[in-house]
């Protein structure tokens, strides 16, 4: 019974990072293939993909990470308090991350060509920094939680990240963030270009 719990909120978990992870990926591309051919639509593109993580796992995962994942562990050892408090500053820091790019994307739309670099340079750094982030979360944090944490946090766990829903399914002006997701990984420039 612990381990299919356990396993189904940690598929989660890892879902969501591969899912982010493949829109970080196709910002890079997007980035790539503006060099190459300034009329393509990679701006409309990285807004949708900055749009999506704005409200997915800035809003969603990161939060959910905190309140149930790092909470609990924290009350079962304090061997993980320093990753903890690095991710916990990360979340933070990433936020800032989508920011830089956002003002590095109107700075291009406006100027031009011209701007790109610094979008680049932006779009990579946090390429770098995600990596970071989430090699920490699977290496240390995932495995921690398997070997500290109780049935009982793990259905509570499983219970938090299970509902992760989009939060526009409701109104119907929104898209769904599923639909949105598939409209980004479809549009992506493949790697070859």
């Amino acid at each position: 019974m612990e381990s299919a719990t356990r396993r189904s909120a940690i598929q989660v978990i890892l879902s969501e990072h591969r899912r982010l992870t493949s829109v970080v990926n196709g910002m890079l591309r997007v980035t790539e293939r503006m060099a190459s051919d300034a009329s393509s639509s990679g701006a409309m593109l990285m807004r949708a993909m900055l749009y999506y993580i704005r409200e997915f796992p800035e809003q969603i995962h990161h939060p959910k990470e905190e309140r149930y994942l790092f909470a609990r562990l924290r009350g079962r050892t304090d061997e993980l308090d320093a990753a903890i408090d690095e991710l916990g500053r990360q979340h933070e820091e990433g936020e800032q991350y989508i920011h830089a790019i956002e003002r590095s994307l109107t700075r291009y739309e406006l100027e031009g060509a011209g701007a790109l670099p610094v979008l680049r340079s932006e779009v990579s750094a946090y390429a770098d920094f995600y990596a970071q982030h989430r090699h920490l979360e699977e290496t240390l944090i995932l495995p921690g939680a398997q070997r500290y944490l109780t049935v009982a946090d793990w259905v509570e766990i499983d219970e938090a990240f299970g509902a992760n829903r989009d939060p526009f399914e409701s109104l119907e002006i929104e898209d769904n963030l599923d639909d949105l997701y598939a409209l980004i990984v479809q549009t992506m420039p493949d790697r070859q270009t």
